[in-house]
């Protein structure tokens, strides 16, 4: 599954830079519209005149800017740090988190400074040092889809190749990964795919790799000697899904995927925010996501906002069962945590 953007915004600065000059160069060659904006945080020109359009034209936006603020965000439980290579992605996930802190039109951004990122990166490996520090590199996007453009997936993998107490991590849900398995990585990227049952991607994951395509590109990451790892999330135990489809899903991954010595798992299960509630239900008017609050426990989340997340006995059940799942059908993986 291959994004190709319908139009694409450079900030001026950008053909500073010689990414930014051979990004401008193929899209024009290539019959892409493109344009420039005065700001990557701000652009204007993308259509949409309700909340729909808005998001689904976003979608098939690229905007190329330069990263002007090296200063990284923290990225609990995942990492240390995030590491911000790109904003958004062309998936159009119902439950996305994403959904309330990106704009209304939340186009696609990627950076063409990515040594100056990497550079800053070093800075913050060599004030912990000798610990080690990780970096999440996607905390705010999907950043393969970009990849096949940008190049910086593979870069930021070379760099924390050299890096001895530099460790490197990203999250996907498509499979565009053949340009990073003949890399030099040695063992410091982890590459997870994000994974679901499939009655789950076809009716919340709209426009991202099907289960089938994902663990196939799993299998290759496996094989190239990456350190592998899988996000179930989120995990939803309403309607018709149940707790034996993912115990299913679990059989599904081992059939597919060999014993890696380097493999580890992330549960988190689906929870919203009224905020959140209120901007699906303009984006997606006839979603079938479950957001009723009733049956639902009201939680503080890390940054002071409340959030309804699953019952403690439901969080319980989810705990004993997959996570014993987990351990019983991949006894060499780690189980990062349960959310």
């Amino acid at each position: 599954m291959t994004f190709v953007p319908h139009r694409v915004y450079f900030e001026k600065d950008t053909l500073n830079y010689p990414l930014g000059r051979l990004l401008f160069e193929r899209f024009k060659a290539a019959g892409v519209a493109v344009d420039y904006t005065g700001s990557h945080n701000r652009v204007m020109g993308i259509p949409g005149r309700t909340p729909q359009e808005a998001y689904t034209e976003a979608k098939k936006t690229l905007v190329l800017g330069v990263r002007r603020t090296l200063s990284f965000q923290t990225c609990k439980p995942s990492a240390h740090y995030q590491l911000p290579l790109t904003t958004s992605c062309p998936g159009k996930c119902e439950y996305c988190y994403l959904l309330t802190s990106l704009p209304a039109k939340p186009y696609l951004r990627a950076y063409v400074n990515i040594e100056e990122i990497l550079n800053r990166a070093g800075e913050y490996i060599g004030q912990r040092r000798p610990r080690l520090t990780l970096f999440e590199g996607s905390a705010t996007s999907d950043p393969v889809p970009v990849e096949r453009y940008t190049g910086a997936l593979a870069r930021t993998i070379e760099f924390f190749a050299g890096q001895d107490c530099g460790r490197f991590r990203f999250v996907t849900k498509f499979t565009d990964v053949d340009s990073l398995l003949e890399l030099k990585h040695h063992g410091h990227t982890t590459i997870r795919f994000s994974l679901n049952t499939p009655e789950i991607i076809s009716a919340y994951e709209h426009g991202t790799a099907s289960l089938k395509d994902r663990l196939e590109a799993a299998e290759k990451v496996a094989r190239a000697g990456y350190p592998l790892g899988f996000m179930i999330a989120p995990i939803i135990l309403e309607g018709n899904a149940t707790l034996s489809a993912y115990q299913q899903l679990l059989r599904q991954i081992r059939s597919r995927i060999p014993v890696v010595p380097r493999l580890s798992f992330e549960f988190i299960t689906h929870r919203f925010t009224r905020r959140a509630a209120k901007r699906i239900r303009e984006v997606f008017p006839n979603t079938r996501l479950p957001l009723t609050e009733t049956n639902r426990r009201f939680k503080f989340g890390q940054f002071g906002y409340g959030k309804y997340v699953y019952t403690a006995e439901t969080m319980e059940e989810i705990k004993s069962i997959l996570v014993a799942g987990t351990k019983e059908l991949f006894p060499e993986a780690e189980i990062k945590y349960l959310v």
